[in-house]
């Protein structure tokens, strides 16, 4: 069993197995370089992923191997996984959660490479403190139109109220983030998402989709607003993705927002220079900027 080996980041108490363990094939990183991004990304991921409900995508093998989506524990978890009762059904299976960077850590030794939280935290399940809108192109969808997008999105959460964030999904799109006080009810949150979304279908249905349906899908971007609910997750900031090319869910800002950036711009790989100390952090002022959702 070897030491985490951090030097000059954040201390560790977790002990890594085989920290040379290959987890993305194609891209040469082990286990040893996901904790060690991680060490780069903590302080601006922290307050996204922890006390928060938690999903994790767990690939013991790395992404070429068998993938288990889990909400509850599985046999010997770490215990800086700490095990939380939903309050609505406090006789179901544990959820899970992390409190630190101890947490994360454990997180990395368990193969979980993506990490899906709710938008809630521990303190007020009941009230979530984001809205988050997942823009999904079909595959002959020109990025540019994703831009657009997810600016239109930007611009009506404006219009309530709301200031909006933008990141890269990791994946095919975008996902843009607004803050809100922890207020509303889970309800009211995806009425919201909801509205917008059908909005939007309803605006330019030669280029939205607010149903999730793929025989619809070609040419048009799907509008998922269902990351809303409660016990619905999406990617966290920061968090990698168990996909080819090892990309980040990253946050930007929107002057950054153009054609040169796309979904997996960013990567384990490309990530560290971003992340430096005297670097932007882009979603900074993420909770000062929450507001009430109005009706």
């Amino acid at each position: 069993m070897a030491k985490t080996p951090i030097q000059d980041g954040i201390k560790t108490s977790v002990e890594l197995t085989h920290p040379e363990r290959i987890y993305w094939p194609d891209d040469g990183i082990t286990k040893q370089d996901l904790l060690d991004y991680y060490d780069l990304a903590w302080r601006r991921m922290a307050p996204f992923v922890a006390n928060r409900p938690l999903a994790l995508l767990r690939c013991p093998d790395g992404i070429g191997g068998p993938r288990f989506f889990q909400k509850h524990a599985w046999k010997g978890i770490d215990r800086h996984i700490v095990e939380i009762a939903d309050p609505e059904d406090k006789d179901a299976a544990k959820l899970l959660k992390i409190e630190d960077f101890d947490g994360l850590a454990a997180l990395v030794q368990s193969a979980a490479l993506e990490i899906h939280p709710w938008g809630t935290t521990t303190d007020h399940w009941e009230k979530p403190d984001m809205i988050i809108m997942d823009l999904d192109p079909g595959e002959d969808v020109a990025w540019g139109k994703v831009v657009t997008a997810a600016k239109e999105i930007g611009e009506r959460f404006s219009a309530l109220g709301l200031t909006s964030f933008v990141k890269t999904s990791g994946g095919k799109g975008l996902h843009v983030v607004a803050s809100v006080e922890p207020l509303a009810t889970w309800p009211h949150i995806k009425d919201a998402a909801e509205a917008i979304a059908h909005a939007m279908s309803a605006d330019s249905p030669q280029t939205f989709l607010s149903v999730a349906s793929k025989a619809k899908r070609a040419g048009h971007i799907f509008v998922d607003y269902l990351r809303n609910g409660r016990g619905n997750t999406a990617v966290a900031p920061y968090s990698a993705r168990a996909r080819k090319g090892a990309a980040v869910s990253m946050p930007i800002s929107w002057k950054e927002l153009d054609d040169g950036i796309g979904p997996a711009s960013f990567t384990l790989k490309n990530a560290a220079s971003r992340l430096d100390q005297s670097s932007s952090d882009p979603w900074a002022d993420f909770f000062k900027a929450a507001a009430p959702l109005k009706a």
